[in-house]
């Protein structure tokens, strides 16, 4: 039981030692970017709480446009 243990702590300390190592590389990567570029940094944050644009709507009958594989009405005087 003892060995499992010992095998697991060799595995898991290492991955733990780099993922910490490269959560700070970008942590640092992205404190380096703000103070870069701070108004960047305001339109993302600005961009997190938008609304999100509305659906499209399907034109009405009177619209405009017609699509090209409808052929036309004919015109009955």
């Amino acid at each position: 039981m003892s060995t499992v243990i010992e095998f697991l702590f060799i595995l898991v300390v290492p991955l733990v030692i780099v993922g910490g190592g490269l959560a700070t590389l970008f942590a640092i990567g992205a404190l380096f970017d703000a103070l870069e570029n701070p108004g960047e940094l305001k339109g993302r944050v600005e961009r997190l709480f938008r609304r999100p644009p509305k659906d499209p709507k399907i034109p009405g009958p009177g619209h405009y446009y017609k699509p090209y594989w409808q052929p036309p009405k004919p015109k009955t005087p």
